[in-house]
């Protein structure tokens, strides 16, 4: 699996991923919360962004299924990925995990996860059922 690439903006998520926790970023000026990670806020064009710790959980927005896949995910179908609506205000795509199966507004919650076998395979914000314990 390709490792992941940081750059300024996005190392305070992934260091946060690897401490299993989601961090977004609140702008200064407006005080929204921005997703994913960027130099400049999306909302007011403030700079003033600063990492925050989300609550790690949202509304499932979308999904689909995936049955066919490549490279290393090609031993991992089936498999979901959906369009998360995080409690703080945006919208991030991730995989589902766990036993329980999710539906269109079902509630989820964080499960930082090491998709694969190799240890060296990155940590990945994923979602399971809030239900799914």
């Amino acid at each position: 699996m390709q490792p992941i690439v940081m750059d300024a903006e996005s190392r305070p998520f992934w260091d946060g991923v690897a401490r299993g926790e989601l961090l977004l970023q609140r702008c200064g000026g407006c005080a929204r919360a921005v997703f994913p990670a960027r130099a400049v806020c999306p909302h007011c064009f403030g700079a003033e962004l600063r990492p925050v710790a989300a609550a790690g959980t949202g509304t499932v927005h979308s999904k689909t299924v995936v049955h066919r896949a490549f490279g290393d995910f090609a031993e991992q179908v089936p498999f979901t990925i959906a369009l998360i609506d995080l409690d703080e205000g945006v919208r991030m795509m991730s995989r589902i995990v766990g036993e329980t199966p999710v539906a269109i507004g079902d509630r989820v919650r964080l499960q930082v996860t090491r998709l694969g076998d190799a240890p060296d395979a990155p940590l990945l914000p994923c979602f399971r059922a809030e239900e799914d314990k």
